[in-house]
């Protein structure tokens, strides 16, 4: 082992949708080497359904999931902080690298508006992780 694990949080309003999709598929392709946690400003009280119809069309299962209260601790212990629509509900701490990514929210949405989504999240994971363990994937 070489180095420290880099840990990321993906922060949107109910973490039920966009910021699930995010943790799930950078914990797949990261395969242990990223720790990842997911949160929301204002918790849903189950994941979207659709949303993890969507996965499970990926062969990831988000049923053992539920959404998180955001807590100042998971921003701190987070090396990357990425937001999702959460407003100005985020707390910021000096040092933490912050990417906000603008992305239609799933929220109500039918699974054929749902898998763009999770694609361009899958993209933009896949680049992040890249940026996070260069020449290691």
């Amino acid at each position: 082992m070489t180095g420290v694990v880099p840990e990321v949080l993906f922060v949107c309003v109910h973490n039920a949708g966009r910021s699930q999709m995010a943790a799930a598929l950078l914990d797949h392709h990261a395969a242990g080497r990223v720790r990842v946690r997911s949160a929301g400003s204002a918790p849903a009280d189950a994941i979207n359904p659709v949303v993890a119809e969507a996965m499970a069309e990926l062969g990831l299962d988000l049923s053992k999931e539920f959404p998180k209260p955001l807590t100042g601790e998971a921003v701190q212990a987070a090396d990357v902080v990425i937001t999702m629509g959460c407003g100005d509900a985020c707390p910021v701490f000096p040092g933490k690298r912050y990417l906000d990514w603008q992305l239609p929210d799933p929220a109500g949405q039918a699974i054929e508006q749902i898998r763009p989504i999770r694609d361009e999240i899958d993209a933009r994971v896949r680049t992040l992780l890249a940026e996070l363990l260069p020449g290691g994937s």
